[in-house]
């Protein structure tokens, strides 16, 4: 039974797996999105996501903090690239985001080994997603006015009156016409 463990080994001693976390991490940063197995995909969204919290926190703190953060993300990617991009240009994107940094996507399964594949990618690079939805606006509930709210008269009379004069035009042109002949 798998009472209270919380964690997916994926067949791997502690060591490895960290490891193995840590660079499928840093390849999710630097490519924005990566294949691999479903487990180790929704292992690697547990494992990354707080890192990129913590980058995204950077940019709202003093620098302290800042620096703090940057070490504690580079002690779990172990890659200064990775962490240079992801308090760049990652921290940037996801800055009005409140979670969910990623997304995984089922692909069916693997042909050698029928294992169950994975896409898993940044949620705020996906320009395919992300293309028809316009940017969510940040809105405040408005309390409810005791007053109903009337509606404003619409305006029937100009269109009609607008539309009349060129009826009345085209029908001349046509009795001018038919005159003439």
């Amino acid at each position: 039974m798998r009472h209270g463990k919380k964690v997916n080994h994926l067949g791997r001693k502690k060591a490895h797996r960290t490891a193995m976390l840590a660079n499928m991490a840093c390849s999710l940063i630097e490519h924005k999105r990566i294949n691999t197995t479903v487990a180790k995909a929704k292992a690697l969204k547990v494992f990354v996501e707080p890192i990129i919290t913590k980058a995204k926190a950077e940019n709202n703190q003093t620098t302290e903090k800042g620096t703090h953060n940057r070490r504690v993300a580079f002690s779990r990617l172990r890659d200064k690239n990775a962490v240079t991009e992801l308090f760049s240009t990652v921290s940037e994107k996801v800055a009005d985001r409140q979670g969910g940094y990623t997304r995984i996507i089922k692909l069916g399964n693997r042909l050698g080994d029928n294992a169950d594949m994975a896409m898993i990618e940044l949620v705020d690079f996906n320009e395919l997603y992300n293309a028809d939805k316009p940017k969510a606006k940040k809105t405040r509930r408005k309390k409810k006015s005791s007053a109903p709210e009337v509606a404003a008269p619409e305006v029937v009379a100009e269109e009609t009156v607008a539309e009349a004069p060129a009826e009345a035009a085209e029908d001349v042109k046509e009795d001018e016409a038919n005159d003439k002949q």
